[in-house]
Formats: C-alpha cells, sequence, structure tokens
C-alpha cells in the first residue's frame, strides 16, 4: 500500500480511460499517459479527461467497497462462510462489527474516496485557466463538484468528522490535512457543493455523454444529504424540483436493471461499466455467486468460483420481508440454486445483476446509485415527516410503487390490518419496509437504518439471527453500539496524518 502522502499525490495524476466498440460513451476516451498536473491542463480534452478520471474513481469502487459498506452492515446481507479459504476474513469482520483500524478494507475505501475528491480538487483548482465556452466549464466544474460531494458524503456517513480537504496537493508538503473537520463542517460543504453543481449542471446529455451527473443527480443527492440531517422540508424542496426534470417509473420492475437499459428514464444516476473492456467492466455476478454454485450461476465455465465468491448473500430476514405475489423478489434475489446433480441447495444470492457475462469474467451492469423509485419514496417520507395525513399524497405515492410490483395499496383505514397505515409512526415504518423491498441491494439499507435510528436495535436482532444460523462466529460478533455505527479511523491515516480515532 502508499503511503500517505503519495497517496494524496495521486490525485494530481489524470488517469485516461480506453475502451472501443461501436457504442460509445463517455467512456470511450483515447488514453492519456499520466502526466503532472501543472503541465497536463492546457485544452478543454485534458480537462475533459480529468473529470472521466474522477468517474473512473467510483467504478472502481462501485466494485466492492460501495456495497460492502453500504449493504452488508445492514441486516439484508451476508456472507457465505467458507471454511477452507480465509483469506477474506476482513470483510467477514465487517459484517460482524469486528473490524478494526488496520483492516485493508477500511484503508482501500477510504483511499478511494479520498483519491476521488483529490482528482475533483484538480479539476476545480485548474479549470478557470483553459479554454472554452463558459457552458462548458460550468459543466465540467459541476460534475467535479458533485463528484466531490459524493465522495464526502460517503466518508461522513462511514466515518464521521473526516479532514476537509477543497484545494490540490501540489507538493508531498500539503499532504498533511490539519485534522478531522466536524461533521457539521463536512455536511456543509456537501451540500454547497451540490447546491452549486445543480445551478451549472444540464439536465440531460447527449445520448453519447449519457451517464455523467445531472441537475437532477445533484438535488436527488441533496435531498438524501438533507433527509441525513433530518431536513426534510429542505429535501423536499429539491425533490419537488427533481419531479419536475422528466423523469418516471418504467412500467416493469426488471427493466430498470437490465444492461440493454442502462441511464433509462427512472435512472437518476449509476456508476457505469463496459463489459466489453478489460478494467471498465463490472463484476457483481460473480462477486454475488456462491462459491459452490460451479457455473450454474454465473453460467461461466471459464471463471471458477472461490473465496472472492459468496459476499452479499441474502439473509433470510430480508426473504421473509416480501409480501406474497411481489415480483421484485424473484428478480432481486434466488433463494438457492440447482447444482450439477440436480439438487437443490438453499444457498440465496442477489439476482439484480445476474445478466450473463460479455467477455470471461467481465459482465455489464451499472450499479444504481439513485432511481426515481428512492425520489418518490423520499418525497413520501418528507410529507409524512411534515405531518400524518390520511390518505393523502404520501399515501399515493407510497402505493405508486407497491401498485408496479403488483402489491395492494396501503390505506390509513383499511380492514387488512397489514395494509393498514394509521398514523405517522406506522407510515414511518411503511416507507422503512417499502425502500428496503424496493431499493434492495443498492446500498441504501445501513444509511436509511442509521439516519432513522433504527441500526442498534435492528442490528441487534440481525446479530442475534446469525449467530443462531452460522457454524462459526467469533465472540464479540455482532455487539452494536452507537460507536460502531461509524468505522475506526484507518490507523495508517492516524499514525502519518495525526488524527484522532473514533472511540469504538
Amino acid at each position: 500500500m502508499k503511503t500517505y502522502s503519495k497517496y494524496i499525490l495521486t490525485g494530481i495524476i489524470m488517469i485516461g480511460l480506453t475502451a472501443s466498440g461501436c457504442k460509445k460513451s463517455f467512456l470511450d476516451q483515447t488514453p492519456e499517459s499520466s502526466i503532472a498536473g501543472s503541465n497536463f491542463y492546457k485544452t478543454e480534452t485534458d480537462i475533459k479527461q480529468a473529470v472521466n478520471g474522477a468517474y473512473s474513481s467510483i467504478m472502481d469502487m462501485g466494485r466492492i467497497s460501495y456495497w460492502l459498506f453500504g449493504e452488508m452492515r445492514s441486516d439484508n446481507t451476508t456472507y457465505q462462510n467458507n471454511t477452507s479459504d480465509r483469506g477474506y476474513e476482513q470483510r467477514e469482520f465487517i459484517d460482524q462489527f469486528l473490524v478494526g483500524a488496520t483492516a485493508e478494507p477500511i484503508q482501500t475505501y477510504w483511499q478511494q474516496n479520498y483519491t476521488g475528491i483529490a482528482r475533483c480538487n484538480e479539476i476545480i483548482d485548474r479549470i478557470g485557466d483553459v479554454p472554452m465556452s463558459e457552458e462548458t466549464r460550468n459543466q465540467y466544474q459541476a460534475e467535479a463538484l458533485f463528484l466531490r460531494a459524493f465522495n464526502y458524503f460517503n466518508l461522513v456517513r462511514q466515518f464521521g468528522a473526516v479532514p476537509l480537504r477543497l484545494a490540490s496537493t501540489q507538493a508531498p508538503s500539503d499532504a498533511l490535512s490539519g485534522g478531522r473537520a466536524a461533521e457539521t463542517e463536512v455536511y456543509a460543504q456537501i451540500i454547497l457543493d451540490l447546491k452549486t453543481a445543480s445551478e451549472k449542471l444540464p439536465v440531460k446529455y447527449a445520448a453519447s455523454e449519457a451517464g455523467r451527473a445531472t441537475q437532477g443527480a445533484a438535488l436527488t443527492l441533496l435531498a438524501k444529504v438533507h433527509m441525513t440531517q433530518k431536513n426534510f422540508a429542505e429535501a423536499l424542496t429539491a425533490l419537488r424540483t427533481v419531479q419536475t426534470l422528466g423523469y418516471g417509473l418504467l412500467p416493469r420492475y426488471e427493466d430498470v436493471f437490465e444492461p440493454a437499459n442502462k441511464n433509462n428514464i427512472e435512472s437518476v444516476f449509476e456508476i457505469q461499466y463496459l463489459g466489453a473492456q478489460p478494467g471498465l467492466s463490472s463484476n457483481f455476478m460473480y462477486i454475488f455467486a456462491p462459491y459452490t454454485s460451479g457455473t450454474v450461476v454465473t453460467g461461466d465455465p471459464g471463471s471458477p468460483l472461490g473465496g472472492g465468491n459468496g459476499w452479499n448473500i441474502p439473509t433470510q430476514d430480508m426473504i421473509n420481508a416480501y409480501e406474497a405475489g411481489d415480483v421484485r423478489k424473484d428478480i432481486s434475489l434466488a433463494e438457492g440454486f440447482t447444482d450439477a446433480t440436480g439438487k437443490f441447495v438453499s444457498i440465496p444470492y442477489v439476482r439484480k445483476y445476474n445478466h450473463g457475462f460479455v467477455e470471461r469474467g467481465r459482465t455489464d451492469d451499472n450499479f444504481p446509485v439513485l432511481r426515481y423509485a428512492d425520489v418518490l419514496l423520499m418525497i413520501a417520507e418528507c410529507l409524512n415527516e411534515q405531518g400524518f395525513s390520511p390518505d393523502g399524497e404520501a399515501f399515493t405515492l407510497l402505493n405508486q410503487i407497491r401498485t408496479r410490483a403488483k402489491l395492494p395499496s396501503k390505506t390509513a383505514s383499511n380492514t387488512i390490518s397489514s395494509l393498514q397505515i394509521n398514523s405517522q409512526s406506522a407510515f414511518r415504518t411503511a416507507i422503512l419496509q417499502e425502500r428496503r423491498i424496493e431499493l434492495a441491494f443498492e446500498n441504501h439499507r445501513w444509511y436509511d437504518l442509521v439516519r432513522t435510528g433504527n441500526a442498534v436495535t435492528l442490528m441487534a436482532e440481525h446479530g442475534k439471527r446469525e449467530i443462531a444460523t452460522k457454524a462459526y462466529i467469533p465472540s464479540g460478533s455482532y455487539v452494536l453500539s452507537e460507536n460502531k455505527l461509524l468505522l475506526p479511523i484507518p490507523q495508517r491515516e492516524i499514525n502519518l496524518d495525526n488524527l484522532t480515532q473514533n472511540p469504538q
């Protein structure tokens, strides 16, 4: 691993993304050698290449770290116990709330976010000196602000107070951060970045540029930030604007995730992947497949499974959370697989990203970050927080999601108890449940549990179930407290940047 000084200086280096093929996108760019920032930023093309490099940071994070800390920490998923290959034990510790400050996944997640931030800072600092139209300058600057905010939102929700780096690094002496900024300061900067970005980003791009951050993406993320801080009125204001930008629900839930439908009308922001290109493809189908499933789940005889597989396994509690007749269940997960001998093996796995492989070991699935279904559910939640209104607009939005899932509506005076919502508290429970199902395996559950104050209680119950069903659980697993809602700061950053540690 790099030292902290070397790591932070990677923000000065812009990585050229390479891709080929008949279908063009903003990922398809001419390759560039690594060049120091002071010599690189001369033309509009240089800036565009740098912005693409900032997107590449979240591509790297999306393959493992993003779901490892946002989904597998929750009660939605766990791991398939692998007694023969113990090389990934630190991932298990994340699930068990045993992970320590020296764990490689902790350091990787921290570095991936700060690499993205450093690249964004470089763009923001350099773009003013490069000749281009004001419209283009505004777009690229706004994309960098959106991505910087996205990375800081990841960090502050997982680590709390973190160093706030807002300028490019020009020399190794600049590597020290000056310490952890207060959470309020970090959130204030995220909000400022997203507000500025939303004023400058386009509503829509040409097809060849689809997948870049839009005004809708900035406003939706801004609303999510406000809701995390329980500023529901501010969140609702942002979400109301998103409602006017032309988004909608696809008629069929399964179509949302099909690679052929990338960046569809329901998509607000996705992490982009190109399956045919080495280094630009996704891999979720493989990682989420049970390591004992052979080729049954992936259909790829050239990619044997092992310790790197069997992650993000749906829990039984997640499986049980679906109502009878919910079409989202079979699209999102499978309760097991039939092995080569014809025997059914009851090890569940995520199906949402299982659309076959393009080349050996490579898939073409994007990872959804923000969807319009999420927007509608957030609006419903904000309306309820402002005051319970029996069968009002919040109910309409909730039931719009349920109708697509082929489920009956919930109402204030329903004679069926499971479909009755007769108070503000009951609506909160219904929204949390609907978000769990609708957004399953999309990296929302952990953050929803924390921001609604349900994490400690529900995760303690989850831990009891895991201990009762798994053959081996280390002592002290799933002992959760408010302190453990935050990850430990990586020990390397404690040592090199003189940071204080989170209490555990």
